[in-house]
């Protein structure tokens, strides 16, 4: 190897530099213009009958999520923190979510969202039903306690004086 010559770099059968921006040879042997060795830019080329945009030659895409799944977590999440009213909404919207994408598998993602949004929302609306049953009965209380007190004729009860 003399001085003026580049070194030669392993796997690269032309001597050239990585990023010296001459075609590189791509995995089936055509030539692509692009400035690292060996990664082939696509420039965003249509590809017939490969959906949700799939690498060239085939290749895996994911499922997109349910349209519901992502409001149900945020809906679960805001119940159970900020406003419990929206604790059923997140219930059922998330059991008719899960129920969709069980009957349908192949179709939607994001079960584990909806799923979560559904057990917040439970959560949520137990704890809703707690603060009610609180406050109906303090209501109660104070009912009986202003019965009490305007049958017996005094202006205060004898307990408090």
């Amino acid at each position: 190897m003399s001085e003026n010559q580049p070194p030669s770099y392993p796997g690269d059968p032309s001597g050239e530099q990585p990023g010296a921006g001459g075609p590189t040879p791509g995995p089936s042997g055509q030539q692509y213009p692009g400035p690292q060795y060996g990664a082939p830019q696509y420039g965003g080329q249509q590809y017939a009958g490969q959906p949700y945009g799939a690498a060239p030659g085939g290749g895996w895409a994911p499922r997109p999520k349910h349209p519901q799944a992502v409001t149900v977590l945020v809906l679960g999440i805001l119940g159970l923190v900020v406003c419990q009213v929206l604790s059923p909404f997140a219930w059922v919207m998330g059991n008719r979510a899960v129920r969709e994408i069980d009957a349908n598998p192949g179709v939607y993602d994001g079960r584990g969202e909806a799923q979560a949004g559904r057990i917040l929302g439970i959560v949520g609306t137990v704890l809703l039903g707690v603060v009610i049953a609180f406050f109906a009965f303090f209501i109660v209380l104070m009912i009986i306690g202003i019965g009490s007190a305007s049958t017996s004729g005094e202006a205060f009860p004898a307990a408090l004086g």
